[in-house]
């Protein structure tokens, strides 16, 4: 994937893509796309300009933000063979998001161009300044178009369905006759609402089942002092990093390997990344605590107007009294919060746990598109429709 910039560059000295000032015939800077090694947005001074978009994206994703993405590059692709395509204007980024080169499609061995995500980020939604959404995607595809290299289509994974960003992308291809295709559809638990935690609760469980809670939670108070503690500032955030990754490698996680703590790599992005996020203000911790020490954690991102609940870990020694579910009992406060209006579990759909506390839900999809000329469409043609084919969304609304 070259570096390529197109139309008129940002005209600031040191920013990803700088070149001469120019302006549209209005008067005000004119656009650029460009699309450049992600080490070149590695400075204090484009993290700045980063931040600045992440703050008016219509879309929140804290899993695009400079301090969430980087250190997930610095040790995911060492190589830098991903790039960051960002659409700037005047010095200012309108949107920006990570793509890479991909061999392989599932099973098959199908080049295409992707939003890089790796399996600590759990949504791929571009990073766009709201009102932005149509010029980030025009030029995301124009570019696309132009570079296709061997790649066969254009696919985007974990994108929220009900936002202004995909509606301006099924549009934008409507209008250019291009074809989208949701060829994966799933829903995973939300929390939206407007009612006070116990009211929230005494709808979304049944009053048998809250019972068996509350005696639960007196039970465990029995072993010794119960608290919640709740933090939101950077003090003690390393010490709680540690009891955090030794909490979960204690448990099924850690027996199966997939704790953050099994691998160098996902220990570490936890460790940078949870530290930044808490010295920005955006980290909420909750622990359940007995007599001092954490037995249930949760570790949740703000990204106004949303939440996501990042990270929980629990002490299976206490199974019994359940108190991961004592401690999301306690996390419906988080919308007490005044910049929060909603909070996305990232879970898995279906989960077992959540899925009975939180009763909304947010639809999530993978959707393929069209690049390139007309050969490479036709085949993309036939392989979307041969792909649907064998494994239909689930539920065939939005984009097809």
């Amino acid at each position: 994937m070259n570096d390529e910039s197109f139309t008129m560059r940002p005209g600031k000295r040191g920013l990803p893509g700088a070149g001469p000032a120019a302006a549209s015939a209005d008067g005000s800077a004119a656009a650029c796309f460009a699309v450049q090694p992600w080490r070149a947005w590695d400075s204090p001074e484009a993290q700045a300009v980063w931040d600045g978009l992440a703050a008016r994206a219509g879309t929140p994703n804290p899993f695009f933000e400079p301090w969430y993405l980087l250190p997930g590059l610095a040790r995911f692709d060492p190589g830098a063979r991903v790039q960051i395509a960002a659409l700037m204007r005047g010095g200012a980024a309108e949107a920006l998001v990570p793509l890479e080169r991909a061999w392989r499609y599932g099973r098959h061995p199908l080049p295409h161009l992707a939003v890089w995500l790796h399996a600590n980020a759990f949504l791929g939604a571009p990073l766009v300044a709201k009102g932005a959404e149509e010029a980030f995607w025009e030029g995301l595809l124009d570019w696309a178009d132009r570079n296709p290299g061997a790649a066969l289509f254009l696919h985007l994974a974990a994108l929220p369905l009900d936002t202004a960003l995909a509606d301006a992308l099924l549009e934008l291809c409507a209008r250019q006759g291009r074809q989208a295709a949701l060829v994966h559809r799933e829903e995973r638990a939300l929390l939206a609402t407007n009612l006070v935690a116990a009211d929230y609760l005494e709808q979304a469980l049944p009053g048998k089942k809250r019972k068996e809670l509350r005696r639960q939670q007196a039970r465990l108070a029995e072993q010794g002092a119960l608290a919640f503690v709740r933090r939101d500032d950077a003090g003690g955030i390393g010490p709680w990093i540690e009891q955090f990754l030794v909490l979960e490698a204690r448990g099924w996680k850690g027996s199966a390997g997939s704790a953050l703590a099994c691998a160098a790599e996902t220990a570490g992005l936890f460790r940078e990344a949870m530290m930044a996020a808490a010295q920005r203000g955006c980290l909420e911790r909750l622990s359940l605590e007995l007599d001092g020490q954490p037995i249930a954690m949760l570790a949740s991102l703000i990204a106004p107007p949303g939440a996501f609940s990042y990270k929980t870990a629990f002490d299976e020694r206490y199974a019994r009294f359940s108190p991961g579910v004592l401690l999301q009992l306690e996390n419906l406060a988080l919308l007490e919060r005044p910049e929060v209006c909603w909070a996305d579990s990232c879970a898995a759909p279906d989960h077992p746990m959540i899925d009975s506390l939180w009763r909304e839900r947010r639809p999530l999809g993978r959707v393929s598109i069209a690049i390139g000329g007309a050969a490479r469409r036709s085949v993309f043609g036939r392989l979307v429709s041969l792909e649907l084919s064998r494994s239909p969304p689930r539920i065939s609304q939005g984009l097809a």
